[in-house]
């Protein structure tokens, strides 16, 4: 897992394949093969509510305020890089690793 797991000057970035329209919100693993944390969301990918979900989620998992991340790339795919600002890498890893 920690090879989805970068971390950068403004905090850590995570490299997350998405599912969307799952039965509901959760961390499903890593896929060792692709190098991404596999989440799956619960809205379906419609007008940006799958994003927004996954932002609201990961806030929840890494108790931070929404604000502090952000989507920086694939926002219109379901491989997307997410930024955490002012994320620490191992308390990411420690929560990643007890999901």
């Amino acid at each position: 897992m920690k090879d989805a797991i970068k971390i950068a000057r403004e905090g850590v970035i995570l490299d997350l394949e998405i599912t969307a329209g799952a039965k509901e919100t959760a961390i499903q693993g890593y896929n060792p093969w692709r190098k991404r944390i596999e989440v799956r969301i619960a809205e379906r990918a419609q007008k940006g509510k799958a994003n927004g979900e996954l932002i609201s989620f990961l806030s929840k998992l890494f108790n931070t305020s929404s604000k502090n991340i952000e989507i920086v790339s694939g926002l219109a795919s379901s491989k997307k890089s997410v930024m955490i600002f002012q994320g620490n890498h191992e308390e990411i890893l420690k929560i990643l690793g007890s999901k």
